[in-house]
């Protein structure tokens, strides 16, 4: 397995422990990941949800969908799953050998353009448990995927999420570190993301 590639800020020396992050870069060939990408944005019941800020209705800058066997809540709005289909059951089956996890739900984000985005969060919802592990395949435009520790907010890292990869998130990562995907200055192309859970 190829170690994890963060890029550090300067005077920085210490990598993010591997005990919270497990990177798989070509987990899914060029071809095949093409192939899913293209069929996720054609079949897949995409959504924008709304979500409220500061006493303001807010459409989040993405699209989302939620599948699988468990309703979900986050930043106030609860998902009530779509059934499995073909192709999401078997990217699951997939990845639970690698994250050692049998995973009941994924949340589906599509990133249409550099505009939209992820705000800094945590994915530490009590239907997932204390130490959740969940497993991010990515589709299509590589994104930055930055990392901070939630008290000490000058321990950042960032990783590239290519085109058919895997990055497992465990131990207490969700816990004591948020993350995001912010917009870019660059023109992006489209990008699928996809957080297989396991829920309580």
């Amino acid at each position: 397995m190829e170690q994890l590639s963060f890029f550090e800020p300067p005077g920085q020396g210490i990598l993010l422990p591997e005990d919270l992050l497990d990177y798989h870069p070509h987990l899914f060939d060029g071809e095949e990941s093409g192939q899913l990408l293209q069929l996720l944005i054609d079949t897949i019941d995409w959504k924008q949800e709304e979500i409220k800020m500061f006493g303001k209705v807010l459409k989040t800058p993405r699209l989302t969908a939620w599948y699988g066997d468990k309703h979900y809540t986050y930043s106030g709005i609860k998902h009530y799953p779509a059934p499995w289909t073909a192709e999401l059951l078997a990217i699951k089956q997939r990845i639970e050998p690698i994250a050692g996890t049998h995973f009941n739900s994924v949340l589906l984000n599509y990133y249409r353009d550099a505009s939209d985005s992820m705000a800094w969060h945590s994915d530490d919802e009590y239907e997932l448990g204390k130490n959740p592990v969940i497993a991010s395949v990515s589709f299509g435009q590589e994104r930055r995927f930055d990392i901070r520790h939630k008290q000490e907010k000058g321990r950042k890292y960032a990783i590239g999420l290519g085109n058919g990869s895997l990055l497992v998130m465990k131990g207490d990562l969700q816990h004591n570190w948020e993350h995001r995907i912010a917009k870019s200055a660059r023109a992006m192309q489209a990008r699928i993301n996809l957080t297989f859970r396991a829920i309580n």
